[in-house]
């Protein structure tokens, strides 16, 4: 399949000024639990697509959490998240969210509590160069199965991501172009 307009125009854009920011895409996930690894393979359907683009660095697969991912996210501008939600919606569609919707976590016991916000906002506080909520995007994808043991997704994730992956494509490469 060729890829959308947007994901060429992205692909081929000049390069950024030295002031772009620096944008960290991460595919989170588990790649062996079924539709868990939705935004491991938006990802790599990303990267394939767009190719190398001045001032983005991509994790395509990145299952840490905690206050493990302040290791990955210190230095960057602009944090692009692709992942798996189960918000009760019709599986195969999708969310985009910033930074100001991720909620805190509200009984923090241990640092395996941890959740992103609250691990970026400890790293701010330490000082750590890390996105502000509104340079931080999330794109969800509602999923149907996400605690089976399986390297391949449910059927209608498999059949939906076509769809998915290029209008979230889109949506990354127009973020990108900012």
């Amino acid at each position: 399949m060729p890829p959308s307009r947007e994901l060429q125009v992205a692909a081929n854009a000049p390069a950024r000024d030295a002031g772009a920011p620096r944008t960290l895409l991460l595919g989170m996930g588990n790649p062996y639990l079924r539709d868990d690894a939705v935004g491991i393979r938006l990802a790599t359907f990303l990267r394939v697509r767009m190719g190398e683009v001045q001032d983005l660095t991509y994790v395509e697969e990145c299952s840490q959490g905690g206050l493990n991912i302040l290791d990955l996210v210190a230095g960057y501008d602009r944090l692009v998240v692709l992942d798996s939600i189960k918000a009760g919606g019709e599986p195969g569609s999708w969310y985009r969210f910033d930074g100001r919707a991720l909620r805190e976590t509200m009984n923090l016991t241990n640092v395996h509590d941890t959740n992103l916000a609250t691990a970026l906002e400890l790293g701010r506080r330490l000082g750590f160069r890390v996105p502000c909520e509104e340079e931080i995007h999330v794109f969800a994808v509602e999923v149907e199965d996400n605690l089976t043991f399986s390297e391949r997704m449910t059927d209608t994730l498999e059949s939906a991501f076509p769809g998915y992956a290029a209008e979230i494509g889109a949506e990354v490469a127009a973020l990108l172009e900012r």
